[in-house]
């Protein structure tokens, strides 16, 4: 099936951003030189440093020939893609997506992010990946998550990434101009991928032709014809990315019901808390609690009364500040949390805090680290909470997951093997390459439980479930929601009581790059923000940061956010 959306900015941090947070560099295998700043501007670039960038991401003629690929079963639960996927509540006999497995040979170094602690390369998930997609070696060099997106910038201006580098469409906005860095550093792939790729890489055809349109740079913003293939696209996962997860079984075990607004959320959270007990209510609450004061997702423009209006210029933005600095004032909050190194799954797995903002897949995430570890309890995500009586705002997937990227100077047979790599790792859920991928080794990995769904071992917790390797290279043909047959009608059913107030995307149809200053500023207002939430600046600065926040960036960003909104508005 094609989903024929457009690209915009990401609504949010996507499945697994809640290691979005700051701590020590912990590289595994990387080297790190050079300062951190832009990326040195080839001489045919027309690009200006910091200016920012908007970009159309469909209508082109160059993009590879969409040509669906057969699902080998069809899902048990058929829901309205892409903001309520279907599901399977049964595990279907794998069977092979690819027939004809090419040989090559083939050592390729991969940057991607890491949350917990790297695997080992020799471990046997590894050597049967390698076996099974024909003989390419793909070594993972994987740096620490919670750095990722900023420490990036300096390997990227260092040439110090590898053969490929992997980003989570939430980590780009790290960079002072990503634009001139895709195009200046990564291979220009339009030539290998354009028209009819169907015969070599069948998966890769069958990847929705709006994933490969969000792939799309221009060496020249503002010439249409300059627009060309940098990324391999992720996957397009659709509906809510992340999610608060309460310990329902803590929640019951104190007579408590689960929150149905922000109002019952406070008195659910004052009631279980206890500071001196060593119990808190949350842990992060950050990059999905605006939504509950329905303010905007991405980089916080709202078009109100005829014009684009940031976040921190409306009454809801003073609503939810005041939100965090009261959990906080009143014990609420884990007190460790500012520091950003907390364990926040470990944290909610003990029971330490009651509520976990998270990626989706904890939901499922959970129910398996507890089963390998012989822990009980059970969880579930609120519903979609709002302040005030407003009506509710969900923030949803509105991109691809991410992109792969690779070094400009490969030799197109070293791209077109890295494509027989991606090709492989695009096979659907239902696939032997899925399993391989998703579950790893059976014996090894994982075991077929009573009801024929895959169960990791403790190996497989540890090795094959991390949340990025080399199931996340490339995106799925399409995705759906799988786990056991509980979890996923739970799922189902949540994603369809959510689906009416997921966000409209006002940037539909193109992707915007705010301007250095304004990127600049925005980071100060999100570290001020902070400093008010955890106690460290009061709320009568609010006033202040604002002003700061529009005079050192935000205000220039308006017009120019404001011209691509009228671009495609008219």
């Amino acid at each position: 099936m094609q989903y024929d959306r457009k690209d915009s900015i990401v609504a949010t941090p996507s499945d697994g951003s809640i290691f979005r947070r700051r701590s020590l560099f912990k590289a595994a295998g990387l080297g790190i030189a050079g300062a951190a700043g832009l990326p040195v501007i080839a001489a045919c670039s027309d690009i200006e440093t910091g200016s920012g960038s908007s970009q159309e991401t469909s209508g082109f003629d160059f993009l590879p020939e969409y040509k669906e690929w057969p699902l080998p079963v069809e899902p048990d639960l058929i829901g309205e893609p892409p903001n309520h996927p279907s599901g399977f509540t049964t595990y279907p006999e794998p069977v092979p997506a690819i027939e004809n497995v090419p040989s090559n040979s083939g050592t390729f170094e991969i940057t991607v992010p890491m949350w917990g602690e790297a695997p080992s390369p020799s471990e046997p998930y590894f050597a049967a990946i390698t076996e099974a997609c024909g003989g390419t070696q793909v070594n993972l060099r994987q740096a620490d998550g919670m750095t990722y997106a900023e420490t990036s910038v300096q390997w990227l201006n260092a040439n110090e990434f590898g053969d490929g580098i992997m980003f989570f469409s939430w980590m780009t906005g790290s960079n002072p101009n990503f634009q001139e860095t895709v195009v200046n550093t990564f291979y220009d792939l339009t030539d290998i991928v354009k028209g009819d790729i169907s015969e070599r890489w069948p998966l890769l055809a069958g990847l929705p032709t709006a994933s490969w349109g969000q792939s799309v740079w221009s060496t020249d913003p503002k010439d249409p014809d300059s627009a060309r293939v940098f990324g391999i696209p992720g996957s397009f996962s659709g509906g809510p990315g992340n999610a608060v997860f309460a310990r329902t079984d803590l929640l019951e075990a104190d007579g408590l019901a689960m929150p149905t607004t922000v109002e019952e959320l406070l008195e659910v959270a004052r009631a279980w808390s206890d500071d001196a007990g060593g119990r808190w209510a949350f842990g992060g609450l950050d990059y999905l609690t605006p939504s509950w004061f329905g303010l905007a997702s991405a980089d916080g423009w709202a078009y109100i009364d005829g014009k684009l209006v940031h976040n921190c210029e409306r009454p809801e933005y003073t609503e939810w500040l005041e939100f965090r600095r009261t959990v906080w004032d009143e014990k609420l909050v884990h007190p460790d949390i500012p520091s950003g190194t907390l364990d926040g799954q470990a944290l909610h797995k003990a029971g330490t805090i009651l509520f976990q903002l998270d990626g989706i897949s904890w939901w499922q995430g959970f129910v398996d680290q507890a089963a390998a570890e012989g822990l009980t309890g059970s969880i579930a995500p609120l519903g979609a909470l709002s302040a005030k009586g407003r009506e509710p705002l969900v923030y949803v997937n509105q991109s691809v997951d991410s992109w792969t990227f690779l070094r400009k100077d490969l030799s197109k047979e070293q791209v077109e093997e890295f494509l027989d790599f991606c090709n492989f790792a695009s096979a659907p859920f239902g696939t032997t390459e899925y399993e391989l991928l998703n579950y790893g080794v059976e014996g090894t990995d994982f075991n077929y439980g009573p009801d024929g769904v895959p169960v990791y071992t403790a190996s497989g917790a540890k090795v094959v479930q991390a949340p990025v390797n080399h199931k996340t290279i490339s995106g799925h043909v399409q995705q759906f929601i799988t786990g056991t047959p509980d979890m996923v009608q739970a799922r189902f059913e949540y994603n369809a009581a959510l689906k009416d107030f997921a966000e409209v995307n006002i940037f539909e149809g193109m992707r915007v790059e705010g301007p250095a200053d304004f990127k600049s500023a925005a980071q100060v207002l999100n570290d001020q923000q902070n400093d008010i939430a955890y106690g460290r600046a009061e709320l009568s600065t609010i006033p202040d940061m604002v002003q700061t926040f529009l005079d050192n960036g935000g205000e220039a960003a308006r017009e120019h956010y404001t011209a691509a909104y009228d671009k495609l508005h008219g």
